[in-house]
C-alpha cells in the first residue's frame, strides 16, 4: 500500500489526536490491546503507515527498554515522518516526527492519567470510608500475587534450577532484603546490574 507522502493538514492531526484519545479509554491491558483498530485507522482508512511500518513499530517497542507503549510513539513519528516526505527528507521531517509523538503518544497517556488522578483523589479524600478500606484490603492480596508471578517469571529464566540457581538465588535474596531492610531499590538494582556485568547471574 502506498503511504500518504503529502502533509497532513491540522484537521488530519486533530482527527488522530481525537482517536486515540477514545482508544485510550478502550485499552484495558494495555495499549497493546488497540493495535487492531489502530492498524485499521492509520494503514487502511488513512494509508498514513505502511504494513511494514506499523508492524515495525511494534516490533522495535517490543524489543526496546521501557514500556510497551512506546510503540504508539514510533506509529507518531512514522506518520509525521511520512508527512513531510519520509526519512529522506532528513532533518526537516523531524518536526513533523515530533508532533505525530507527541499527538498519538499524549493522546494515549492523557484520558487514562486524568482518570487515574481522579479515581486517586478520590479515594484518598475517603481513604477513611469502610467501603474503600474494604476494596484497598481486598485488593491488596491480588496484587501481591500478580507482583510474585511477575516476579517468579522474571526469575526463573529458562525453568532449570541447576542453570538458572543463581539467579534464583539473587530473586528470594532481594525479596529478603526488601521485606526485612529499608534499603532502597535502587541499591538492589545496581547490585543486580554489576553481579550481570559480572556474568555471575
Amino acid at each position: 500500500m502506498d503511504v500518504a507522502a503529502s502533509g497532513l493538514a491540522a484537521a488530519d492531526w486533530l482527527a488522530i489526536f481525537t482517536h486515540f484519545l477514545s482508544l485510550s479509554l478502550l485499552a484495558i491491558g494495555g495499549a497493546i490491546t488497540t493495535a487492531p483498530d489502530m492498524h485499521r485507522y492509520l494503514v487502511t482508512q488513512h494509508g498514513w503507515l505502511s504494513e511494514s511500518q506499523f508492524s515495525a513499530s511494534i516490533a522495535l517497542a517490543q524489543a526496546a527498554p521501557g514500556p510497551n507503549i512506546l510503540f504508539v510513539a514510533l506509529m507518531g513519528w512514522t506518520v509525521g515522518l511520512n508527512s513531510a516526505g519520509g526519512p529522506a527528507a532528513g532533518p526537516s521531517a523531524w518536526g513533523p516526527g515530533l508532533l505525530g509523538v507527541v499527538v498519538c503518544l499524549g493522546a494515549m497517556l492523557l484520558p487514562s492519567s486524568l482518570l487515574t488522578y481522579g479515581v486517586a483523589r478520590w479515594l484518598h479524600r475517603r481513604r477513611d470510608w469502610w467501603p474503600v478500606q474494604a476494596f484497598k484490603q481486598g485488593l491488596a492480596p491480588a496484587v501481591v500475587a500478580l507482583l510474585f508471578a511477575s516476579g517468579w517469571l522474571m526469575a526463573r529464566g529458562s525453568g532449570d534450577w541447576r542453570q538458572d540457581g543463581a539467579q534464583w538465588l539473587l530473586a528470594a535474596a532481594s525479596a529478603l532484603i526488601v521485606w526485612r531492610t529499608r534499603l532502597h531499590l535502587l541499591w538492589l538494582l545496581a547490585a543486580g546490574a554489576l553481579l550481570g556485568a559480572l556474568g555471575w547471574v
